[in-house]
């Protein structure tokens, strides 16, 4: 079994070691293209329904649904054992604090998603095969609770959380690439948790794939999507670079410097 998963480990470096730079370069510009064509797809409705096209699709509610919890199930251990070679545990405590960052980034923003659609939104109602407004209902909450629906500006949160999590597992796996390279010897659990994160950001790109072609109205699907690459960027390519912050996973100088 442990053979068989560096196996996989050692293919899916292959992949990514020549090609991080760019990936990490190009992909703000893949989100924003997708969701851009996926837009352009659903407005000119020549994409076919199928079993994604549904909300009910099993990814949606095992995954998407709870995917922050599947992000910091595989993370959380994932971080702890790729960032401990040679290193002291404050330094692993403080890149663990990236996973506390990402979190509160994670909630800002989906409360704040939230938010906007309460105040933007108005709650309707049928009488009489009319839709009529029902004031005595003033968020989307208590307006879906009663049977009704409610209209407002809803930024897309699948968009975003689907973006968000891909940039945040692309950055954090980075330093498996130079265990592999240096030939650490690596413990099962840690080969495992690399093969998830690679398969659950498959089923995110996917996910964030379906919902740019069924789901949302363009310009929310492109703040979603913004507000990912945003808090990224603010983060490991500004933030992340300064002393008093998490700082960026450990690269391969960084391990140069331990041989």
């Amino acid at each position: 079994m442990a053979a068989c998963l560096g196996s996989v480990v050692q293919l899916l470096v292959s992949f990514w070691k020549p090609n991080i730079r760019i990936i990490r370069l190009f992909l703000p510009f893949f989100f924003f293209g997708v969701s851009l064509t996926g837009s352009i797809l659903k407005e000119l409705d020549v994409v076919p329904q199928t079993y994604f096209s549904s909300s009910r699709n099993l990814l949606n509610l095992y995954f998407v649904k709870i995917s922050w919890g599947w992000n910091l199930v595989l993370l959380l251990p994932f971080l702890f054992l790729s960032n401990s070679y040679n290193r002291t545990h404050i330094y692993v405590l403080k890149r663990l604090t990236a996973l506390v960052v990402a979190t509160a980034i994670w909630y800002i923003c989906t409360e704040t998603f939230f938010y906007i659609e309460d105040i933007t939104g108005t709650c309707y109602g049928e009488s009489e095969s009319v839709q009529v407004v029902r004031e005595e209902f003033s968020t989307k909450a208590e307006c879906r609770r009663a049977g009704l629906m409610w209209d407002g500006f809803d930024i897309s949160g699948h968009s975003f959380i689907l973006a968000y999590s891909t940039f945040l597992i692309v950055e954090e796996m980075v330093p498996m690439l130079h265990l592999v390279q240096h030939n650490q010897k690596r413990t099962a659990v840690l080969d495992a948790l690399y093969v998830a994160l690679n398969a659950i950001v498959v089923i995110w790109v996917w996910m964030f794939a379906c919902t740019s072609v069924y789901f949302h109205e363009t310009i929310h699907k492109i703040l979603g999507t913004g507000c990912a690459v945003l808090g990224w960027y603010l983060t490991y390519k500004v933030w992340y670079l300064n002393p008093f912050s998490p700082g960026l996973p450990p690269h391969h100088s960084d391990h140069k410097q331990h041989e």
